[in-house]
């Protein structure tokens, strides 16, 4: 199949690693994938690509246009994209109602199916004919590496334990307050606390393996792949229950839940140490490498063209 994906290019590496991970995936299975990315924040730059758009359409004929984040899907649908899939993140259900409200509009009119990737977006988005579908996990990339590489890779003192809030903590929704204040309450000198401010994906399994402890407390996530890749490392996890976080963590040791409460996010960190060096996350979660999402992604891409 000739597949185009359609997203944002606006991250200091451009294309998002998750979208292009997922691309990567489907190549393996043997189809071509083009990307289109879109350069320019805010309504302006998304209605200025969609001439852009229209005119790399006619370049070549693409069996499938699969377009990631609602904005992207809207200027894809106005550049005349056919047929239109698109996936949603946890950001377009989750962080504004007149967005929910144009992406049923969109969703209508022009969108042939739409992807989500929890049962908890499916429900936020009320579009109830949408396939459940998370992205994948390269576990080619994102496996168990040896303790003192990972250490000598991050650069982080090896006599320490270290606890690692995975994400910019300038981001309101990941809820960085509470990950520094259950910090602050342990109260130990040989314990520190690393965030992540524009790391290479690649280097991203390092990160994971040199970690004690993988921390989530985001207010709100779809289907966050940071804790499916730290899971793809065995690496310990404490995380608040949101998306789909407690399904795809289900009862795996040494991978802890907590509420939003401090005083228990803590204990949870102190219980994760506690426990042995890594987790059995990989095994746990087979189901949900790259290659079998994109078997699935595939099926619907035939169910579409095919009707």
């Amino acid at each position: 199949m000739e597949i185009l994906f359609v997203s944002s290019g606006n991250t200091k590496n451009g294309i998002s690693p998750i979208i292009y991970n997922q691309g990567t995936s489907l190549k393996k299975l043997g189809h071509k994938v083009s990307f289109f990315t879109i350069k320019g924040k805010g309504l302006k730059g998304y209605l200025g690509h969609i001439f852009i758009l229209r005119k790399f359409l006619k370049t070549k004929p693409f069996d499938v246009v699969h377009a990631h984040y609602s904005l992207s899907a809207m200027t894809a649908s106005l550049a005349g994209a056919r047929p239109l899939v698109v996936s949603l993140m946890g950001s377009d259900v989750k962080a504004s109602p007149w967005l929910s409200r144009l992406i049923k509009i969109f969703q209508t009119i022009f969108w042939r199916r739409v992807i989500v990737k929890s049962a908890d977006m499916k429900a936020s988005s009320k579009i109830m004919e949408a396939n459940i579908l998370p992205n994948g996990v390269d576990f080619e990339k994102f496996k168990p590496i040896p303790r003192a590489r990972a250490l000598e890779v991050t650069g982080w003192d090896p006599g320490k334990k270290h606890l690692l809030f995975a994400a910019n903590p300038k981001r309101p929704e990941k809820n960085f307050p509470l990950a520094s204040a259950s910090f602050e309450l342990l109260n130990d000198p040989t314990i520190e606390l690393h965030t992540l401010v524009d790391v290479p994906n690649e280097l991203m399994p390092y990160f994971f393996n040199a970690s004690d402890v993988v921390l989530l407390t985001s207010l709100w996530e779809g289907s966050p792949n940071v804790i499916k890749e730290a899971m793809a490392c065995n690496s310990k996890i404490v995380a608040v229950d949101v998306g789909d976080i407690k399904e795809v963590m289900a009862d795996t040791p040494g991978c802890y839940i907590s509420n939003f409460d401090t005083t228990t996010f803590s204990s949870k960190i102190r219980e994760a140490l506690t426990h042995s060096d890594k987790t059995t996350g990989r095994a746990n979660i087979a189901h949900l490498s790259a290659n079998v999402i994109a078997s699935k992604l595939t099926t619907i891409y035939k169910t579409i063209l095919n009707q």
